[in-house]
């Protein structure tokens, strides 16, 4: 479609700003963004729709508008809902440089423009979306009109008969149709969020069809709208952040139509979710303010105003500042040429949220920043009850990830780790930094285990383990080498399991009858073995410093 027959559309609302002699380009399709620098989900063509949350002062203009040009996008669009009238500074620099502008009124969506343009794009080839589609014109709205994805997937159930859910990357159920029976079950959408991941690290192009417990599932990524495939440089940049259409049905016998019914609805979706990411820019930019506070050693007084300004935007109705934890994540990748800040960012918004929380907006209520690699969440808790040991309740490590470690684990693949730290629980401004390096150091220890999900949670750090990330490797394979080698050896020409039996035994607290039991061996038996490793190993285990050089060795192996 051509731009000009947008200004001829009245229901869009746009009124031209700039641009008249270039009406006669192409658009390909759109996207919705407030990212300052958005060349990295641009292919071309797109219609750039945006809230202008991007811009700060009038010298912001010129390289957001030099960046649309460079990645070649057909035509600008910007709000005027949040600003009024479009800024001046925004018309001058779309005028140098020949870059159509359009005003969107604050009355009109941006959904209802990029279903108009998706809609003509597609030239109408699939007849059910676009029956669908010209009945419910306002269903992706955020007003009282719309309803979000369920709508959309009411339709698809309703229409076309098709079952559908809307999942994150962790496998949470974001929507699913209300005319679509029983709710997935919280396995089955961990299990079809890792068939998901593991086909996009593959490179397969979606839809990926997976078969489980007899049932056949077809399931289509939903990317940022106007974002190709091809679009991002590296998949590993978006892999763990994009949601998933999880659809009860197998899209290998469809034809071309009907997989253009579903790749639109994917789009009118992604609507969605760019209104959801565009939502978080507040409480990730208060997270970042906090964040250089602390790590800069401002005043607790200066940090606690912000935490002022941060408590009702995340708790609104609170009244009162609440008590905080600090999560810190880390995603790495094989190589340098991956920018983890942004991916841990993403992926700690998803992890901190309710795994049984379902809908797009729960993660509304959790702040996280990204310096460098690292990703750094402030996490307010309303109140912190005691537990009966006077421990403080809160946010505990491995509850994090016990429910996403699946699907996780499939789209790190076998070139990515994340690793997770939590802090305990503060109650002023003067705690926060403490807090900060507690997650962190609680982080490394997460970091010297073995798996690609691991966390560790600050009760761990007043043990030795917090001792054992800080050991050198060297140390450790001579440590390790000089107590168990012996003993392996052994155990893979006599297939006499001491190792096993060590461990066991220091499990036990070095108790015979205990140990015996646990292995079902006799005393005599248990006692035989503990004398071989003994001998092999010129140790001895009544000894109590020669158990804790055992326990270490083992903890480090």
């Amino acid at each position: 479609m051509r731009l000009r027959a947008l200004l001829d559309t009245d229901a869009l609302g746009l009124r031209l700003l700039g641009g008249e002699d270039e009406l006669d380009r192409t658009v390909r399709g759109v996207m919705t963004t407030d990212l300052r620098d958005p060349s990295r989900y641009l292919s071309g063509g797109e219609l750039v729709l945006t809230g202008l949350a991007w811009r700060r002062d009038a010298d912001d203009s010129e390289p957001f508008v030099r960046i649309l040009v460079q990645a070649g996008v057909a035509a600008l669009a910007a709000g005027e809902a949040e600003l009024g009238d479009v800024p001046d500074d925004l018309v001058l620099a779309c005028a140098r440089h020949r870059l159509p502008l359009f005003a969107v009124h604050e009355s009109v969506a941006f959904a209802t423009i990029t279903e108009h343009v998706v809609r003509q794009v597609s030239g109408e080839r699939a007849g059910d979306l676009a029956a669908v589609v010209d009945r419910h014109r306002r269903m992706m709205t955020s007003g009282p009109a719309g309803g979000g994805p369920d709508v959309v997937l009411d339709l698809l159930g309703s229409d076309l008969d098709l079952r559908a859910w809307v999942l994150s990357p962790t496998g949470r159920l974001i929507a699913g149709s209300k005319v679509a029976g029983p709710a997935l079950p919280a396995e089955t959408c961990a299990r079809l969020a890792a068939e998901h991941l593991a086909a996009t690290r593959t490179g397969r192009r979606g839809p990926h069809r997976v078969q489980l417990n007899g049932t056949r599932y077809s399931l289509f990524p939903i990317r940022s709208s106007g974002r190709s495939p091809q679009a991002s440089r590296d998949v590993r940049e978006t892999v763990l952040s994009d949601w998933l259409l999880a659809v009860e049905a197998d899209a290998g016998d469809w034809p071309g139509e009907r997989l253009d019914l579903l790749q639109g609805v994917t789009q009118l979706i992604a609507v969605e979710r760019d209104r959801r990411d565009a939502a978080r820019t507040v409480r990730r930019r208060l997270a970042q303010e906090v964040l250089e506070l602390v790590q800069t050693g401002a005043a607790p007084a200066e940090i606690a105003a912000r935490l002022r300004v941060a408590a009702p935007v995340l708790l609104p109705g609170l009244g009162a500042a609440p008590h905080w934890q600090v999560v810190v994540a880390r995603v790495e990748w094989d190589g340098d040429e991956v920018d983890g800040g942004p991916v841990a960012q993403s992926l700690l918004e998803e992890v901190l949220v309710d795994p049984l929380a379902t809908g797009p907006e729960p993660s509304d209520r959790i702040a996280v920043a990204h310096t460098g690699d690292e990703a750094v969440a402030l996490v307010p808790l309303p109140a912190v009850a005691t537990e009966h040991d006077g421990s403080e309740s809160g946010l505990l490590a491995d509850a994090l990830l016990q429910s996403v470690r699946e699907p996780l684990s499939a789209g790190l693949d076998d070139d990515g780790r994340l690793t997770l730290g939590v802090s305990a629980a503060v109650h002023s401004a003067e705690g926060l930094r403490g807090a900060l390096e507690e997650a962190r150091h609680a982080r490394r220890v997460a970091a010297a285990r073995t798996g690609r999900v691991c966390a560790a949670g600050h009760q761990e750090l007043a043990s030795h383990v917090l001792l054992l990330p800080f050991v050198p490797d060297d140390v450790r394979r001579a440590f390790t080498a000089r107590l168990l080698d012996p003993l392996k050896d052994y155990d893979r020409r006599h297939r006499a399991e001491l190792i096993p039996t060590l461990e066991a035994f220091l499990d036990c607290d070095g108790s015979w009858t205990r140990c015996a039991t646990r292995l079902h061996l006799h005393v005599n038996t248990l006692r035989y073995r503990v004398g071989r490793i003994e001998q092999l190993t010129g140790r001895d285990l009544s000894r109590l410093e020669d158990k804790l050089d055992f326990f270490l060795a083992l903890r480090m192996s």
